[in-house]
């Protein structure tokens, strides 16, 4: 079967094309724009990728090799609403569909267990922990995870493997095409509301992904938000628990809660004690953009919604005390918007805050645009303080480097992707 990825640069999309390809699967795809993921995939053997949406260019393709299924991403309808390779599709009666689909078959047709790791902060490092843990262990495991790994790839198919690991995001309700054998769940807070507009839908969105779940663990605070108890099929954990921050040597509470998760999460599927676990978890190496070091006290983190800002300030703050130093670049206009209120006072303990442009994508043209200086505006009186506004240029790499050469940590808070804090950090600090 030959399968075409629109988008194939994305995180996940790019990661179901490699394991589509060893599955045995033949694929394609194409890219609005050039990227080191297209590098990747070259690498990992899909040569036949071109950069630009275009209707010849997809023609091109299916004339040489019939197409029999065009996959894209959840936000290609969005970013992208002329896409011509969608009306292409509708012209030759080629089958569309978004990933999940595709995921699902390859499961279903290699007869994989699927774990999914779902909620709406911590999933991302814990589904890399349970990718660690299995390879640690030297039990095969096929996965996907949105972020790059040191230890592996962010996408892989093992024949040999039992299990599926997979990072189900709740964008575009997606995780709620998955039926898995067992789900862990990170951590719930109302996000997206452009797909869910009340806390209620958002939490509703979650009980279903519970019921659909042959087994489930999650912590005590969020089943309290969804209203579920401890039973047969769903454990509950006390995120109180002493033995947590006994235990574990992570740097970072979230990061021991997340990997206390996988612990007590994975231990009936491995067959291993719990200390044994906890040993292995504790040498976990990290993922990128997850408070991952650019330069000596540089460092890129993907934080964008509160809860991952208290999380990721609390860990700056465990290594550095208060010599902490923000680069803010939220995720979304319409985020900023939805989580105004909350940013007012999140940053008052930070020895100094730059706030950039929002890094901008699926956006509700019908809100105003907020500047750097209304954000600043909107601010606690304590946080104006020390905050100013900024751009990706050679003061703000002054400063940076004033910071980081007086012994503060500066954390930056941003986005990814192209023209993103992130690729401007690595462009101009990575060694």
């Amino acid at each position: 079967m030959h399968v075409y990825f629109s988008g194939i640069g994305g995180t996940g999309i790019s990661a179901l094309a490699v394991i589509a390809k060893e599955a045995g699967y033949d694929v394609s795809g194409s890219d609005a724009r050039d990227s080191q993921y297209l590098k990747w995939l070259r690498k990992k053997g899909i040569s036949d990728i071109h950069v630009g949406l275009t209707h010849e260019q997809i023609a091109s393709v299916h004339q040489k090799h019939p197409i029999d299924w065009f996959i894209y991403g959840s936000a290609q309808p969005l970013d992208f609403p002329d896409n011509p390779e969608f009306a292409f599709c509708d012209e030759m009666g080629i089958k569309k569909s978004k990933r999940d689909e595709l995921l699902n078959k390859i499961i279903t047709d290699k007869k994989l267990k699927l774990i999914a790791i779902a909620g709406t902060h911590g999933k991302t490092t814990t589904t890399a922990m349970a990718i660690w843990l299995f390879k640690q262990l030297s039990i095969p495991v096929s996965y996907s995870v949105g972020a790059k790994l040191s230890f592996g790839e962010t996408g892989e198919f093992n024949p040999s493997s039992q299990y599926f690991v997979y990072e189900a995001d709740e964008f575009d309700r997606n995780f709620l095409s998955f039926h898995p054998t067992f789900s862990l769940i990170a951590g719930i807070d109302w996000d997206h509301p452009d797909i869910f507009p009340t806390r209620d839908s958002y939490y509703d969105a979650f009980r279903q992904f519970l019921g659909q779940s042959a087994h489930s663990i999650t912590w005590q605070s969020d089943a309290t938000k969804l209203g579920v108890r401890q039973s047969a099929v769903l454990r509950v954990l006390n995120g109180e628990d002493p033995q947590i921050d006994r235990q574990l040597k992570l740097a970072g509470r979230v990061n021991r809660l997340d990997a206390w998760l996988v612990a007590n999460g994975l231990q009936p599927i491995v067959g291993k004690d719990l200390d044994e676990l906890i040993e292995i978890l504790n040498r976990f190496p990290g993922l990128s953009r997850r408070f991952e070091q650019i330069a000596p006290n540089l460092y890129s983190d993907y934080a964008h919604t509160p809860p991952k800002i208290r999380g990721a300030l609390q860990l700056a703050h465990e290594v550095a005390g208060n010599n902490v130093v923000v680069v803010y670049e939220g995720l979304h206009n319409t985020r900023q918007h939805f989580i105004k209120k909350e940013l007012a006072s999140l940053f008052d303990d930070v020895k100094q805050l730059y706030i950039m442009p929002s890094y901008l994508a699926r956006e509700d043209q019908t809100l105003k645009l907020l500047s750097p200086a209304d954000l600043l505006n909107m601010l606690s009186k304590s946080s104006k303080l020390h905050a100013q506004t900024a751009a990706l240029n050679d003061i703000l790499a002054k400063d940076i480097r004033k910071h980081t050469s007086q012994g503060n940590l500066v954390l930056c808070l941003s986005a990814g992707g192209g023209g993103s804090l992130d690729e401007w950090l690595r462009r101009v600090f990575a060694a």
